[in-house]
């Protein structure tokens, strides 16, 4: 496995398991100023609104991310992944997701999060 590959996979890790932790402070890290999400509501919003919403606590539980695809093409990657989790009520549900990811100075961030349940 390449050293990108190994970064991506562990990022995907990071972001994922940041969302059900509500971590904040991690995504600042790895979330590029550029950054958008498109929410599964269908709403967008931009960095400082995806730090704000990821600070609120989240009905969810046992968000895990499965069946990854990791697409490298220089310093940009693709990564399309399928979630399942707990809801509120103690259901068992699907999701999915498609994040983009760009290497600047030699660090990857991320770009763009399109995620739907």
């Amino acid at each position: 496995m390449s050293q990108d590959m190994e970064e991506l996979t562990a990022l995907n890790r990071d972001y994922v398991a940041s969302v059900q932790n509500c971590d904040v402070k991690r995504f600042d890290e790895i979330l590029a100023p550029e950054f958008y999400c498109s929410n599964p509501d269908k709403t967008l919003v931009d960095r400082a609104a995806f730090l704000k919403q990821t600070a609120q606590p989240i009905a969810i539980r046992n968000l895990k991310e499965r069946d990854v695809i990791i697409r490298i093409m220089g310093d940009f990657a693709i990564i399309h992944g399928a979630t399942t989790y707990t809801t509120a009520d103690g259901q068992q549900a699907t999701g999915r997701y498609t994040d983009c990811w760009a290497k600047k100075n030699g660090k990857w961030l991320a770009v763009s999060a399109h995620v739907s349940r």
